[in-house]
């Protein structure tokens, strides 16, 4: 409450003060808990999938959050070849890869790749819904892709993940 001529309480200057503040919250790196979750990639849509998984990744689903911090759990994703897209996607989408020689651009046709390396289209798909930059890298090593049902983490006994799509 204010006194005589607007002068401050000196109840009201405590709380407003610097002792009275709110600190934000970060999570230092020996309290980051990592889990691990297992998702089933069968007659998902691609891009649906990603962006989820890439929420996943990043650890935007936990009150720790912090955009500079790589607080994410581990995603395995099975049955990467059963994916599919909607629409023509499927014959009219490419992947450009170019080794750096000039004339040497490459474009594979969606097909050709779920056929011969389908746990790459989903590592590409969640890789550029990732930040452009060492955190995303490091965020993306936390992805494993396996074309078939099975995979060799079960001894980290992973949960198994369903998204609402």
């Amino acid at each position: 409450m204010a006194g005589a001529r607007g002068t401050p309480n000196k109840d009201a200057s405590e709380s407003s003060g610097a002792r009275g503040r709110m600190k934000t919250y970060t999570v230092k790196a020996g309290e980051i808990e990592r889990r691990w979750f297992v998702v089933d990639a069968k007659d998902q849509v691609l891009g649906r999938l990603a962006s989820s998984v890439a929420t996943i990744l990043r650890g935007k689903h936990k009150p720790t959050f912090s955009p500079h911090l790589d607080v994410g759990d581990f995603v395995i994703v099975v049955n990467a070849k059963h994916i599919r897209l909607t629409g023509k996607k499927a014959s009219q989408k490419t992947y450009f890869r170019h080794s750096g020689y000039i004339g040497s651009e490459s474009h594979i046709p969606f097909l050709r790749m779920k056929e011969r390396h389908p746990e790459r289209i989903i590592k590409l798909a969640v890789k550029g819904m990732l930040p452009k930059n060492s955190l995303g890298r490091a965020t993306l090593r936390k992805l494993k892709v396996y074309a078939e049902a099975e995979h060799p983490h079960e001894a980290q006994m992973p949960e198994p993940l369903e998204f609402g799509h």
